[in-house]
C-alpha cells in the first residue's frame, strides 16, 4: 500500500527484528493513518535531501519497541516517528542542520549519533535534540543540535 509517493506502508513498518522474533508489527487502522501524515512529512524532508533516504525503523507495536530498548512513549508506537539516513546528502547531523534551517513543520527531530529521528505527530512543537550516548548503554538528550 502506497502512503505518499515514496513511501509504502510495507517500508514504515518493515523489522528484521519482528520477522526474526516471530513479532506481529501489523499496525492498526488509527496507526495507517498516523503513518500517511507521517509520509506526507516524510516526503517533504526527501525534497529537502534531493535524495533517497533509507528508513531504519518505523512503526513498533509494543512487543517490537520493548524488544529493541525503545522508550514506552515512543512516537514509534503510534506511527509518528521514523529513523532514516540519506548518506547521498550528508552525516545525520548535516540532515538534522538542514531540516532545522527549512520551513518544514515537524513535532520533532533527533540527531542520533548514526541516524535522524523525525516526528510529524500533531503537536508540531519544533523540538529539535541531540542524542548523547554514554557507557552501559544509557541515552540521554540534550536540546537543539550539537
Amino acid at each position: 500500500m502506497q502512503l505518499s509517493p515514496h513511501f509504502a506502508l510495507e517500508e514504515l513498518v518493515y523489522s528484521q527484528t519482528a520477522q526474526e522474533g516471530g513479532i506481529n508489527n501489523t499496525p492498526s487502522e488509527a496507526v495507517v493513518a498516523n503513518l500517511t501524515t507521517q509520509a506526507q512529512g516524510l516526503e517533504l524532508v526527501r525534497a529537502l535531501l534531493g535524495n533517497p533516504m533509507l528508513v531504519t525503523s518505523g512503526y513498533r507495536c509494543p512487543a517490537l519497541n520493548k524488544v529493541v530498548g525503545g522508550v514506552p512513549d515512543s512516537a514509534h508506537l503510534v506511527g509518528f516517528g521514523t529513523d532514516f539516513k540519506c548518506p547521498a546528502f550528508g552525516t545525520p547531523l548535516q540532515i538534522v542542520e538542514a531540516i532545522v534551517a527549512s520551513d518544514i513543520k515537524f513535532d520533532q527531530c533527533i540527531q542520533e549519533g548514526t541516524w535522524v529521528h523525525i516526528s510529524f505527530a500533531p503537536a508540531m512543537r519544533q523540538q529539535t535534540l541531540t542524542a548523547d550516548f554514554h557507557d552501559g548503554g544509557e541515552t540521554t538528550y540534550t536540546s537543539g543540535v550539537a
